[in-house]
């Protein structure tokens, strides 16, 4: 799958998302309404804060996309982070804080109207619809997790496409969340008290508590200027060492520019009866090798240099892929 299908693809999903979120937020609103259910009102704002998620994360996709220029040389991939930075704070105050708030709220003072049957009608209609969401963004993931060459667990958690991150992990929020609203509607008919609703609520909420931090923590992240992951920088500084005029990589150091745009940087101690002919035809070959099997990376930079004593012929790292410092003398670096 080339870079551009994946693009295009990562915008399918998130607008099939979309559109599926503003139906059932209508259909989950006029049933709280109806029913005065807590559960059903938190599910209709959990929607809407979806809605609102999908539309801020295709305009990061758009405007993530845009090309280079004088002033953005790398171009506007990190604005990618910003917008789906947004997303997940909409998603923390509008989603969590209404949902939680108003299951305090109804545990306290509120009393079900007792229309309970257009409530479970939403409910299950919503299920369908956000299963085939679902469906679309968990093939997406299988593929890319393919084209990777890793697990789909861990493509979500290294990935740095969070539209599709985001769109996984609210559509399986919502599934959810609907699962929860249906047993807490459940209880408090059986039982007649509507302390199950507000607590069905609560708990709708701090589910998107928890996908907002997780998805504002990988935006941070990205945007602070996150590394590729520890199994590609092994494959590049390969790659690198490969070549034929190299004696060993010194320093490597990568950066995702944006969701599809990665920035590889290193320290290289070339033989020492290249000539700057051979430096400059080892450059053009290393930027073809990487761009040819990745074509995520968009910038390669090489800077000949004289090797530190005891780097043994592996490029120095800073930290490791879980942000933990290594030894002493890659702290040095």
């Amino acid at each position: 799958m080339s870079e551009a299908e994946v693009k295009t693809e990562s915008v399918g999903t998130v607008v099939v998302a979309g559109a599926a979120n503003l139906a059932i937020a209508v259909a989950k609103l006029v049933a709280g309404l109806i029913s005065g259910s807590a559960a059903m009102l938190s599910e209709a704002a959990h929607s809407v804060a979806d809605t609102t998620t999908e539309v801020l994360l295709y305009l990061a996709l758009r405007r993530g996309a845009k090309p280079a220029d004088t002033r953005h040389p790398f171009g506007y991939g990190k604005e990618s982070y910003v917008w789906a930075f947004l997303a997940a704070l909409f998603t923390f105050v509008a989603g969590a804080g209404f949902a939680i708030t108003h299951g305090v709220t109804t545990i306290l003072v509120h009393e079900h109207s007792g229309n309970y049957l257009v409530s479970y009608i939403v409910l299950g209609i919503s299920f369908a619809i956000e299963s085939i969401s679902l469906a679309r963004a968990v093939k997406q993931v299988r593929g890319e997790s393919r084209r990777w060459r890793t697990t789909p667990r861990r493509f979500l958690r290294l990935t740095a496409d969070t539209a599709v991150k985001a769109v996984f992990l609210e559509d399986s929020a919502a599934l959810t969340g609907l699962l929860i609203a249906g047993v807490g509607l459940g209880l408090s008919q059986l039982t007649g008290d509507e302390l199950y609703d507000g607590i069905a609520s609560i708990l709708i909420g701090l589910l998107l508590l928890v996908v907002a931090v997780v998805l504002a923590k990988s935006n941070i992240s990205l945007l602070v200027g996150r590394a590729v992951p520890e199994r590609l920088h092994r494959e590049i500084e390969h790659d690198l060492a490969g070549l034929p005029t190299v004696d060993r990589i010194d320093t490597l150091l990568t950066m995702q520019l944006g969701p599809d745009d990665i920035l590889v940087a290193a320290k290289v101690d070339f033989l020492d009866d290249a000539t700057g002919a051979d430096i400059e035809a080892a450059a053009d070959e290393a930027e073809r090798r990487l761009t040819e099997r990745y074509p995520e990376i968009g910038y390669v930079f090489l800077d000949p240099t004289r090797s530190m004593p005891g780097t043994g012929g592996r490029a120095r790292r800073t930290q490791d892929e879980d942000d933990r410092p290594v030894d002493q003398e890659a702290r040095q670096t």
